[in-house]
């Protein structure tokens, strides 16, 4: 009887696709305490000096997330190549050795993030809960 394991690709392919349905439902966590940060903040009257930028800090912190989601899903995306395609064994594992070779600097960082953060599905419910804080301020 031959016992016939995953292939480093097969199983770097697993890890990293429940790594990044994680980071989905990481993300939904992050919309979620957001909603709720600006409940709470109209609900005990906080100002909207304070409430706004702490919906920005956790839409930046959303925003780095998908981020690094992103950067999963381009290597899930290469991993189902590299097993289509037959490769060896030694293309597994290469998640950092890749990024840190096209790693931007310290601007190109900050626009991946900017980016991500402007994307709908991201930006949603960040940019309409800033809205209705500062509908809130004005009507108070």
């Amino acid at each position: 009887m031959t016992i016939s394991y995953p292939s480093p690709l097969h199983t770097e392919w697993s890890t990293l696709q429940q790594d990044h349905e994680r980071h989905e439902r990481c993300a939904v966590g992050i919309k979620i305490a957001a909603v709720a940060m600006t409940a709470g903040a109209a609900l005990f009257g906080f100002p909207f000096e304070l409430a706004a930028p702490l919906t920005v800090i956790v839409w930046v912190i959303e925003a780095m997330l998908r981020t690094v989601q992103g950067r999963l899903g381009q290597r899930l995306l290469k991993v189902e190549t590299l097993i289509a395609d037959g490769a060896s064994e030694y293309a597994a594992c290469q998640l950092h050795t890749e990024w840190q070779a096209t790693r931007p600097g310290a601007v190109g960082l900050l626009l991946e993030y900017a980016t991500s953060a402007l994307k709908p599905t991201v930006a949603f419910p960040h940019a309409l809960l800033l809205l209705l804080q500062a509908a809130l301020a004005i009507a108070g």
